[in-house]
């Protein structure tokens, strides 16, 4: 009898590793969406994340996505917006892929007054998570696109929501958030303009997204440097992944996220975004770029350029297993 009871209980550890294996499988995949295929562009902000499980997020779609036909988004099953500023939240977009040139991309398609945001979210029925007041600025673009007021979930800091089984919280960033009065109806926008004033709708905000093979990664967005990134992104979430905006001027510039990655966040891999710039030739980082400067001044630590269209797949331990160079 009590041999029968030690080889259950041994069973059931198996069946406890096993599932435990199970649920750490696979790899997620990181997609950039830029204006100009292989390249890192000016424009180039937005990342379509998939989780093995099949859950997709589509991170800032800004004015590189072609809207809700692109034909490089499937289903979308979540979208997150950094901010309402025009360049993340979508006024204008490309008449198609490799318009105009890396460094002056075509964006000639006015996706206003409801947003390029809005616009993918209501055609693909995705979900919208947001702080700030943003929600309830979005839920009316929603609803005029198309959409439900029901697509559109608030979070604010120090929660989360669990969308597919991936788990996404926000993070603070030290930035601004002023909505352009064209996105507003006439009478408001008239009453912003001439004095140079934009809408406020709360705080902007980055992510940690925690995903089921147990990537967790940090979305920096546009932020200048914080000691949040050491407390609460690499003490408490443990980031293995950053996403590092290197712009410069309106966010860090590459010496100050290099260095927050170095000292402060301290993770197994990064990728820079939104350089403000055309950032690579032919795939490769160009002489006397941020994205040059930003991987040179980087310490033992992979970094990944987001070449648009090339799928990254990352597994739980933040190694690049396929796509990267």
């Amino acid at each position: 009898m009590k041999k029968s009871k030690f080889l259950l209980i041994i069973a059931a550890l198996g069946l406890l590793c096993l599932s435990t294996v199970i649920a750490w499988a696979g790899n997620v995949k990181i997609t950039p969406l830029g204006t100009h295929e292989g390249e890192f562009c000016r424009r180039d902000r937005a990342l379509l994340f998939e989780d093995p499980n099949g859950t997709t997020i589509l991170f800032d779609v800004g004015r590189s996505v072609l809207g809700p036909s692109d034909p490089r988004l499937g289903k979308v099953d979540v979208i997150l917006l950094s901010s309402v500023h025009s360049d993340h939240i979508g006024d204008k977009i490309p008449p198609a892929l490799n318009a105009g040139t890396c460094a002056k991309p075509d964006t000639s398609v006015s996706m206003m007054p409801n947003s390029n945001t809005a616009e993918i979210a209501a055609k693909k029925k995705s979900k919208i998570i947001v702080g700030g007041q943003m929600h309830t600025f979005l839920q009316k673009k929603d609803i005029a696109a198309g959409g439900s007021k029901k697509q559109v979930a608030i979070m604010r800091f120090g929660g989360k929501r669990n969308v597919g089984d991936v788990k996404i919280a926000l993070i603070p960033v030290v930035h601004s958030n002023g909505l352009s009065p064209d996105f507003l109806n006439k009478t408001m926008a008239d009453t912003l303009k001439p004095d140079g004033l934009t809408a406020y709708v709360g705080p902007d905000n980055g992510y940690i997204l925690t995903f089921t093979n147990g990537l967790v990664v940090y979305i920096s967005a546009d932020t200048g440097l914080m000691s949040d990134m050491e407390t609460v992104v690499h003490r408490y979430y443990g980031a293995e992944l950053a996403i590092m905006a290197i712009g410069d001027v309106y966010s860090m510039g590459p010496e100050e996220a290099a260095w927050a990655v170095n000292e402060l966040i301290k993770p197994k891999a990064v990728i820079p975004t939104h350089a403000n710039e055309e950032s690579t030739k032919g795939g490769k980082a160009k002489p006397g770029s941020k994205a040059e400067k930003f991987i040179k001044l980087i310490k033992d630590i992979p970094t990944h350029l987001p070449l648009s269209g090339k799928t990254m797949e990352f597994d739980g331990d933040a190694k690049c297993v396929s796509g990267c160079d």
